[in-house]
């Protein structure tokens, strides 16, 4: 199913959500033609080379929390960058309804 043309859209939008603010997987999927498909935009985010300079740490899952294992190295590296520009995390999470990228 997965297409180029679906990876360059997912891309695309991850490219578009603007610094300080966070889009969850599902809301990707959505904006990319494919509700209920956010484990596609997971799957496509893993697989990209670990030099790109897509703000792939501005996608968050739908509970306004990283996908990654709390206190993980990834974990720590995307709350690292989601706090340089200016996500307020509380505990392990952060509110969606402030931080959330609307479209």
């Amino acid at each position: 199913m997965q297409t180029s043309s679906l990876k360059e859209e997912i891309w695309q939008i991850v490219a578009a959500i603007p610094e300080g603010s966070v889009a969850t997987y599902g809301q990707i999927a959505h904006l990319a033609g494919f509700p209920g498909y956010a484990r596609l935009v997971g799957s496509t985010l893993k697989k990209l080379p670990h030099d790109t300079r897509l703000p792939w740490h501005r996608v968050v899952n739908g509970k306004g929390q990283l996908s990654f294992p709390a206190n993980s190295q990834p974990w720590h590296r995307q709350k690292s960058r989601l706090e340089a520009e200016g996500i307020v995390f509380i505990g392990n999470g952060f509110s969606l309804k402030k931080f959330q990228w609307q479209t």
